[in-house]
């Protein structure tokens, strides 16, 4: 049969959407470049707020009006199983923590296909591990993927060295946070990154989010491993806010000050990196004081990108049943840190314009375009055809709040 990946949300959602379409792959069945081609779409779920939860219910209407025989897996699969029942009566429900049997549930309901699998059927994310160790009272993902179980480290060099050697060159490692990896196995995210730089090979890895507390112990070992040119020099570490209030009530584990601490570290070992931090706006009980420690904490980090989210009350989790900001309240003060953080992220920006970079080409961009990466994961659109996956030199010429401009060199 025919089928289509479709996921949303995080890079541990796609970099698992590539895994069960390896296997789709494996049991004969072919995949299609557009859903409407599909016999089955793997609909590939995020929940994480409530306006996605809601995206992934009209979806799933919308691929039950066209006729499409849908597996449901994901997040929603877990937590959400009888709103998709709802949705989709009778459909295949996988998830994640029964994907040990998603090929023999496949099986059972749609036997095997007949297409031979591609033998280069890898893409470029590679997801270490399920869950984590932390309790963030906001987080309805904790339900979804339970406690820490990483990945063991001999099945994620083979699935790297198998990606090096297809010609992939750019590979992300992901998991819910990266720093936990291993520590369920006596072992660490340090060792095994260094255990895939024992790859040769021109290639780039970066290194997913990682949460200030469990990246403040291998801190050290981080910063020696930015110092390999194969690995870009980028840190996704959210903050969630600049308020020690809050950060409790969110049960963080760290204050404001560990945070800038922790990246001031990084910085002082690598001037260059790139930071990119997560703040939650209108979390229960933030007061203007709250939010005005969050704006401060924006203008002082000067980051190169900050994502902005409006908080968002998920059923079962504790900050549900605190008492809520309100939406009008919680919509301003989003609107306030986002004016903030798009100054700063050109200010940053701003400050690359007619350096000169090593870049690697990874995405086509608007036509005549690509979009390409520097050392430390900075986007570059160039007005060129060079082809994805090529290395190159180029000039900053100019840049906007999120992305930079360059020439070739």
């Amino acid at each position: 049969m025919k089928y289509y990946v479709e996921s949303y949300g995080c890079t541990m959602n796609y970099g698992e959407g590539d895994r069960l379409s390896e296997r789709m792959g494996a049991m004969g069945h072919e995949s299609v470049a557009a859903v409407e081609e599909a016999d089955i779409v793997i609909l590939n779920t995020c929940t994480v707020v409530d306006t996605t939860e809601k995206r992934m219910l009209r979806r799933m209407s919308d691929l039950r009006r066209m006729g499409k025989e849908v597996i449901v897996a994901g997040c929603m699969a877990k937590v959400q199983s009888g709103r998709i029942d709802i949705r989709l009566p009778g459909c295949l429900i996988i998830p994640p923590d029964e994907y040990g049997d998603f090929s023999s549930a496949v099986q059972g309901r749609y036997g095997c296909g007949c297409s031979p699998a591609s033998e280069n059927a890898v893409g470029n994310i590679i997801p270490i591990a399920q869950g984590c160790l932390g309790d963030c009272s906001y987080c309805i993902t904790k339900f979804a993927r339970g406690r820490l179980k990483s990945y063991p480290e001999e099945e994620i060099f083979d699935r790297f060295g198998r990606m090096v050697d297809s010609g992939v060159k750019e590979v992300l490692v992901t998991a819910q946070d990266s720093a936990c990896y291993g520590l369920d196995r006596g072992t660490d995210l340090v060792g095994l990154l260094r255990g895939m730089l024992e790859k040769e090979g021109d290639y780039r890895i970066r290194v997913g989010m990682m949460n200030p507390n469990m990246l403040e112990p291998i801190s050290n070992g981080v910063a020696e491993i930015f110092d390999d040119p194969r690995v870009y020099r980028f840190l996704h570490v959210p903050v969630q806010s600049g308020s020690d209030s809050i950060l409790e009530a969110m049960n963080r584990r760290y204050t404001a000050d560990r945070f800038m601490t922790l990246v001031g570290k990084m910085r002082s070992r690598h001037p260059d990196i790139s930071i990119a931090t997560d703040i939650i706006s209108g979390f229960p009980g933030e007061t203007d004081a709250d939010h005005e420690a969050s704006v401060r904490l924006i203008e002082e980090l000067r980051a190169d990108t900050v994502n902005i989210t409006r908080f968002s009350a998920r059923p079962g989790t504790e900050a549900a049943d605190m008492e809520q900001v309100h939406g009008r309240v919680a919509k301003e003060r989003s609107a306030r840190l986002t004016e903030v953080k798009n100054r700063v992220e050109t200010e940053v920006n701003s400050e690359s314009v007619g350096k000169r970079f090593r870049i690697l080409v990874t995405e086509q961009g608007k036509p005549g375009t690509v979009i390409a990466r520097t050392a430390n994961y900075r986007p570059v659109a160039i007005a060129s055809d060079l082809p994805i996956g090529s290395f190159a030199d180029a000039e900053i010429t100019g840049c906007a709040s999120t992305y930079l401009i360059g020439r070739m060199l």
